[in-house]
């Protein structure tokens, strides 16, 4: 996720984290939540998966704490909020035209999962 890593795929898990991230900030409980709904229940993150990924991402600049602060529905001020960086925007961004490129040649070979052989 450094510069010099910023041509590879990002997983799955730090890809949905960013969506997650990408209308507003949110806390691990929001976060995962809302993988869960963008995913329409296809991508479940364990807390795991999530904190360790979150850390990673810290590291890396693609995402900040946010000023710690109540969320009203929930009433817990120990809640950690997180936000996307510009950086993190930015390798978003990146990762997005990634998958528009490969839609894009998919299309264009006019594949689709009937017409694809696996392994034939």
């Amino acid at each position: 996720m450094s510069k010099s890593k910023n041509n590879k795929p990002l997983t799955p898990a730090v890809l949905h984290i960013l969506l997650a991230l990408s209308t507003q900030e949110r806390h691990g409980y929001g976060i995962m939540k809302q993988v869960e709904s963008d995913s329409q229940g296809k991508v479940n993150m364990g807390p795991g998966t999530l904190y360790g990924s979150l850390g990673r991402m810290i590291e890396a600049g693609l995402i900040r704490e946010s000023d710690k602060r109540i969320d009203t529905e929930m009433d817990d001020e120990r809640r950690i909020y997180y936000k996307i960086t510009g950086l993190g925007q930015k390798t978003l961004t990146a990762e997005l035209d990634r998958y528009r490129d490969v839609v894009t040649v998919a299309k264009q070979k006019q594949l689709s999962p009937k017409t694809i052989a696996y392994g034939k």
